[in-house]
């Protein structure tokens, strides 16, 4: 297996680097995006480029100049707009060093938010691999001070300007059984999500009349899945919103529901324009 390993120089990534590479068994491109959020950011970029140098691995980096005030989620979009064009110039699959920690504050962030069922099943993209999962952070640290590892620190980690951080104190003090039930019911969710997401695709459907004649739910799932075949993604509001234009734009009318994404419509069908 040919593995691009996003890798932040944080302690997360930095051990999944060495377990890939102790194990042997896989070809790694090691890869790292600089967000330009943080002044000294590329001093990180450099930090991975002589690691992945120490382990004799190729080393592809980008940097974006998103500043200071870029949210999560835009950092997210252009980190993975990156790992997926790599995995796509080298034949590869993308491996990130999510791990338990991870699963439960991003479900704690979209039920604080507000969220569909698919906000319990997250980190469940089946294009990713994420080989620490069902480890916890301290089992990383043990295991990185156990290998006399070094790692970069990110200071942004420490800031109460992200939620993420914020609800990561508190969820610090989430006791071991509501900390292994949310876990549990998070596996339970990604496995109902690969069932509906296999059944939507073999479904998924251009045409407006069937759109129109299923259950919104049933309609937003193949909605859903005719933009994954496409490598698109659009948040359930901009679903909804292309559902209604589906529904009543007339032909010849085209849709912007988001990310770039133009759909048009004939009198029977919609065809979605992917983004460049």
């Amino acid at each position: 297996m040919r593995y691009v390993v996003a890798v932040s120089g944080g302690v997360d990534s930095v051990v999944l680097l060495d377990m890939l590479h102790a194990a042997r068994q896989h070809e790694l491109i090691v890869a790292h995006f600089d967000h330009g959020i943080r002044p000294e950011s590329d001093a990180d970029a450099r930090f991975v480029a002589n690691l992945a140098g120490r382990y004799g691995l190729p080393f592809v980096t980008e940097r974006a100049e998103l500043g200071k005030s870029a949210s999560e989620e835009t950092a997210r979009a252009h980190r993975y707009a990156f790992l997926r064009r790599v995995a796509r110039e080298h034949d590869a699959r993308i491996a990130t060093a999510h791990h338990d920690d991870d699963v439960v504050e991003t479900v704690a962030i979209n039920l604080l938010r507000g969220t569909g069922w698919r906000g319990l099943a997250v980190l469940n993209d089946r294009t990713v691999d994420r080989p620490l999962l069902g480890r916890d952070k301290s089992d990383l640290y043990g295991y990185a001070m156990g290998h006399g590892l070094e790692w970069t620190e990110d200071e942004t980690n420490r800031t109460d300007a992200y939620l993420r951080n914020r609800l990561r104190r508190r969820l610090s003090k989430l006791g071991d059984e509501a900390r292994s039930r949310l876990l549990e019911l998070h596996e339970e969710q990604r496995r109902l999500a690969t069932v509906i997401d296999d059944e939507s695709a073999r479904l998924a459907t251009p045409s407006r009349y069937f759109m129109t004649m299923v259950d919104e739910s049933v309609a937003d799932e193949l909605l859903r899945a005719a933009l994954v075949s496409g490598a698109v993604s659009l948040t359930r509001p901009q679903r909804r919103r292309l559902l209604l234009a589906i529904k009543t734009a007339r032909p010849g009318q085209v849709s912007q529901p988001g990310a770039g994404v133009e759909v048009g419509f004939t009198m029977r069908e919609f065809i979605v324009k992917h983004p460049l």
